[in-house]
């Protein structure tokens, strides 16, 4: 069948939407119309060459659509189902096994090499020559997909279907490190670093949780202005000189826990300087080859730095959690949204990236 795809055949050039021929459906997998799809990091990240895909290649991985056929051996979904489309992972392995997907051993595999799980390319251009799919399961920048049984969620007919997609990837990450990992108390304190799409949802899952005070650190004014308005009690400039000495005045004993969506060593430095005694510092972005000197002696009183994944959740239970949330006004997640057409793709990254929108979706042309 013809679709429409934003297709990346060389690493740092734009994308280029294109007219492409899509495979049909095998038996374990689902071909859904995508209504929308939101544009994270790691899309970029991979257009410049992280995980070396092959290509050229369609990308995205956080659509949000209609079910249109299903492979025999898919029962959870039906044609017509509104589904949110997130990781892939195999369901198989000892991990799987264990309830912990997002530590998949085929992890990489599946979201990263750009093939299907049956290694076959999801498309093929006008010449007849591959174009290869299956980023995470999924490869959204395009107006139909194909999916996995385990990475598409059934979700309830909603009328904003089309905001929905980064619930399954960033939106994910952000709330679960918070409610998943970290499960702070009332009264406890959370210092997030870096408020995107991810360390907004780490700033609100920490105000649903009743945190007593949640300060939000960024390089951009109108992050940190959003930041107070969705319950931030506190804002801090992350370039200024004295970020540690201001964090230090609104928590003279530290934080109980800490976030670093930045990746930056300075940052996850700042996140560790800044916990309590027995305090949890989460990192969720590092660039390759980054590395941060600490202290040993920060980690005698307790503390603790871990490493999280996809926020530690299974999409199959979270999704539908975070969709709860947000429906009894404890995750406003709408508020980080900006729409963009998928032949604005080039404009809604460059937005993105300037800090001008926090969380860019393509509509499809349906």
């Amino acid at each position: 069948m013809k679709v429409e795809a934003a297709v990346i055949s060389e690493f740092g050039k734009p994308f280029e939407v294109k007219s492409l021929e899509m495979a049909a459906p095998s038996e374990d997998e689902v071909l859904v119309r995508l209504v929308a799809v939101g544009i994270c990091h790691s899309d970029i990240a991979c257009q410049h060459g992280a995980f070396a895909p092959p290509l050229p290649i369609v990308l995205g991985h956080e659509g949000a659509g209609i079910v249109e056929a299903v492979g025999a051996n898919v029962t959870h979904v039906k044609r017509g189902d509104h589904v949110i489309l997130s990781y892939a992972s195999c369901g198989a392995c000892a991990v799987c096994d264990d309830g912990k997907p997002q530590y998949c051993l085929e992890f990489g595999l599946r979201n990263f090499k750009g093939y299907r799980p049956n290694r076959e390319p999801t498309y093929h251009d006008d010449g007849g020559e591959k174009v290869w799919g299956g980023f995470f399961g999924q490869s959204s920048f395009a107006t139909f997909a194909l999916s996995t049984a385990r990475n598409t969620v059934k979700v309830a007919r909603h009328h904003y279907l089309e905001a929905l997609g980064p619930l399954g990837c960033g939106l994910q990450t952000g709330a679960g490190t918070v409610l998943n990992t970290l499960k702070p108390q009332a009264g406890d304190s959370l210092v997030v670093f870096g408020v995107g799409t991810v360390g907004m949802a780490a700033m609100m899952a920490g105000v649903a949780s009743d945190c007593g005070t949640v300060v939000a650190v960024d390089v951009h004014d109108g992050r940190l202005e959003l930041a107070k308005e969705l319950g931030a009690t506190h804002t801090v400039r992350g370039d200024a000189e004295d970020l540690m000495k201001q964090l230090k005045a609104i928590l003279p004993d530290g934080a109980t826990f800490s976030v670093d969506t930045s990746g930056k060593p300075s940052s996850i430095k700042a996140a560790i300087d800044v916990l309590a005694q027995r305090g949890t510092c989460a990192v969720l972005a590092v660039a390759p080859g980054v590395e941060v000197t600490i202290m040993p002696s920060m980690l005698l009183a307790g503390r603790k730095i871990i490493g999280v994944t996809e926020g530690d959740a299974d999409p199959q239970e979270f999704i539908p959690r975070m969709i709860e949330l947000h429906e009894a006004g404890k995750f406003p997640f709408d508020r980080l949204i900006t729409y963009y057409g998928l032949d604005e793709i080039n404009e809604a990254i460059a937005d993105m990236r300037s800090g001008k929108s926090i969380k860019p979706i393509l509509r499809m042309p349906h």
